[in-house]
């Protein structure tokens, strides 16, 4: 039986620049574990939810996330202000 590899996805959101979040990483395996040292590195919050980054993997480098994520994608931001204010507090 084969260990399944961890995957993960970084998100971006400029509310000046962008009309949605879009995705500025996806990787498994040895990537996904770049992107999560990268994170910690500049202190950025991290959220496990292995759904929704199985869907996030599916999308483009740069692209928007679809509107049916928007909700999902929603709670991951609220988590990330209250991570980072409590950080900061």
């Amino acid at each position: 039986m084969s260990e399944k590899r961890k995957k993960a996805a970084a998100l971006r959101y400029d509310q000046k620049k962008d009309f949605a979040p879009r995705i500025t990483a996806t990787g498994k395996g040895l990537v996904a574990d770049e992107i999560l040292k990268t994170a910690k590195e500049n202190n950025v919050p991290i959220l496990e939810d292995p759904s929704l980054v199985e869907l996030l993997a599916q999308l483009n480098i740069n692209e928007t996330i679809p509107e049916e994520l928007y909700q999902a994608v929603a709670e991951v931001f609220s988590f990330v202000y209250h991570a980072d204010k409590q950080m900061k507090d």
